[in-house]
């Protein structure tokens, strides 16, 4: 329970009604609380960090002024929601955000009446209100519809296809811009300079006044407003919580507020682990290197071989490991802020004039671009290499994050090729034979480090289409795609078992697989994407074509979205550790389990 010798006030506010009691005079002290509270418990904990804080006031004014949840209120990329569930009744909860079985890390409509849109990827929330807006006004329904756009959501192409709707058919809306002048690296573009003349309060003498951008498509601009200004948020949003049309507020708040250490580093301290405040985030204790930094070494060294090798992000250049690669190659870097369809098209654009661009991008935004992967790069056959972080499960994200699908979306694709390597080394060795493959290539890889292999510094290609043998057993041939492998060979060896390290999604290699159904009595796939339309369907269609009919066992994440956990807790879920896979053969070939010893009593 929250202690209200600290938190006098918070301690008080179980729901925005709550709020709503305490004198508008002492909401700064609400503020204060709420902001020393959220500093506390992410600390103890870990989790977003710098977006909550720099929302605190503008949270605290719209709960205040809004009747919410009667009221719409939609917030866009959710890491901004802390401050929200903290007054919405999850207060004594918030330490459990990102565990499993606690708090979702975004916002969820199945948590909260509160949270009346489910967000995780960016640009949604004025297309969301808009819809609500249109639903409402259908019915003769006066709520006020309000949506939050912050965090370098305002650059996403869905945003602006939104402003033009409802510009043009003018609802009863308030969009909120929450402008930081950050996503998770620094803003970009035109639009970022745009809004940096808005809060310098420039005229525009000699051309357009900077609002004119949002006026034009049917808006009606206020502010700029100091965000950290209660009584001035206060004032602003009293002005055009009630006008007719579509309205937009213009809040400048700076992220990471209120914390000193967050403000001055506002990229390092978007997301953090468990931290003393007193001190700040501890630098990292030497480990292994991550899957992102193998890319982003890989990428560096590509460079200096290729002097074609360009590289394109939307906005997640730390987090895909680009931050090297943008400081030695920055005229060959293209962070496009978030806009995954354009990142894909663009990289298509150069490949078009001879550039092999690669494409950096987590497993779940690739999906937001799908249509610019088949219709732009593919089905021109263009050489562009996918980079593709944060594939299967991502672990404390939860599902709007994970990347569960990448397999079964990408290799029913024609001319691309699908590789999943197995670790570190793998991983390195398959961006290069994708990069020099001559036209569209994936290379999916997993959040966090490896199992730990030395990584050659060459610059190596495997064999396309060819699988690796890691051990030759009887009975049952295991075939693991990417990092599945360990905990296929520590059951491999307990069976003795075939394993196979298989790498390639598409092409398989169909020849060994031929092999291995003729001379084993069962196979079993393994991956962590979907079952349905995986690797271990292409297995299944490939013997099928072969007229082949060999028991088949197929692993891989089930047909639900899996919820937030850590990444060993979630494949462990999946029956993707080696408990699961000694359970899973147990119970479909008892035979064999009862001819091993390390399989008995396991179902």
């Amino acid at each position: 329970m929250l202690d209200a010798t600290r938190y006098p006030l918070l301690a008080r506010i179980d729901s925005p009604d709550d709020l709503k009691r305490v004198p508008a005079t002492d909401l700064p002290q609400v503020a204060s609380e709420l902001r020393a509270y959220l500093i506390e418990s992410v600390a103890s904990v870990g989790g977003h960090f710098g977006a909550g804080l720099g929302v605190v006031e503008l949270t605290v004014a719209l709960h205040y002024l809004l009747d919410t949840p009667h009221d719409r209120l939609v917030w866009d990329v959710g890491h901004q929601g802390y401050p929200h569930k903290i007054l919405t009744g999850r207060r004594d909860r918030i330490t459990t955000i990102k565990k499993k079985d606690g708090l979702a890390p975004f916002l969820r409509r199945a948590e909260s009446e509160y949270d009346t849109f489910g967000v995780g990827h960016a640009s949604t929330s004025i297309s969301a209100a808009l819809g609500m807006a249109i639903a409402l006004q259908r019915r003769g329904d006066h709520r006020k519809v309000v949506a939050v756009i912050g965090d370098g959501a305002i650059t996403g192409g869905m945003a602006y296809e939104a402003l033009n709707h409802a510009g043009g058919i003018a609802p009863d809306l308030l969009v909120v811009l929450n402008d930081n002048g950050m996503s998770i690296s620094e803003n970009v573009g035109g639009l970022d300079r745009t809004l940096a003349r808005l809060r310098a309060g420039e005229a525009g003498e000699s051309g357009p006044h900077p609002e004119a951008l949002f006026e034009e498509l049917g808006f009606a601009y206020s502010g700029p407003v100091d965000g950290h200004d209660l009584p001035a948020l206060l004032r602003a949003l009293r002005e055009v919580k009630d006008r007719r049309g579509p309205q937009l507020l213009h809040v400048v708040t700076t992220k990471g507020k209120g914390y000193a250490p967050a403000e001055q580093e506002q990229i390092e301290y978007h997301a953090v682990g468990k931290f003393d405040p007193a001190h700040g985030v501890a630098p990292a204790a030497s480990k292994a290197p991550s899957y992102s930094e193998v890319f982003g070494d890989w990428l560096c060294d590509m460079a200096a071989a290729d002097p074609k090798l360009v590289a394109i992000t939307p906005a997640m250049r730390e987090g895909s490991g680009m931050v090297r690669f943008s400081r030695e190659y920055p005229d060959r870097c293209f962070d496009v802020a978030i806009a995954e369809q354009h990142a894909v098209t663009l990289a298509a654009g150069l490949a078009c004039e001879g550039m092999t661009p690669v494409v950096a991008i987590y497993s779940t935004f690739l999906q937001r671009a799908y249509d610019q992967l088949i219709h732009d790069v593919a089905l021109q056959d263009l050489d562009v290499t996918f980079a593709i972080d944060r594939a299967g499960v991502v672990g404390p994200d939860g599902p709007t994050h994970a990347g569960s699908f990448d397999l079964s979306y990408l290799r029913c694709i024609p001319n691309l090729l699908v590789m999943a390597p197995a670790d570190e080394d793998e991983c390195r060795k398959l961006l290069t034979t994708g990069f020099r493959h001559d036209g569209p290539a994936a290379i999916r890889y997993p959040r966090g480090s490896g199992p730990g292999v030395a990584i050659d510094p060459a610059l190596v290609e495997l064999p396309i289409g060819k699988a690796e043998v890691r051990r030759r057993g009887r009975g049952i041939a295991l075939l693991a795609f990417g990092c599945t492998l360990a905990p296929a060979e520590t059951v491999g060896a307990e069976l003795d078992a075939t394993v196979v390290n298989m790498r390639f999604v598409k092409p398989l290699d169909e020849a060994l697989l031929l092999e291995l159904a003729r001379s084993h009595e069962a196979l079993v796939t393994l991956e962590d994407n979907a079952i349905a339309g995986g690797a271990g369907s292409a297995v299944g269609e490939c013997l099928a074509a072969h007229g082949i009919g060999i028991p088949l066992l197929q692993l891989g994440l089930p047909d639900r979205f899996l919820e937030h956990a850590t990444r060993g807790e979630l494949l462990a879920e999946a029956g993707l550790d080696a408990d699961g896979i000694r359970r899973a053969i147990h119970a479909r070939f008892p035979r064999v389990a009862a001819a091993h010893p390390a399989l008995r009593g396991t179902g």
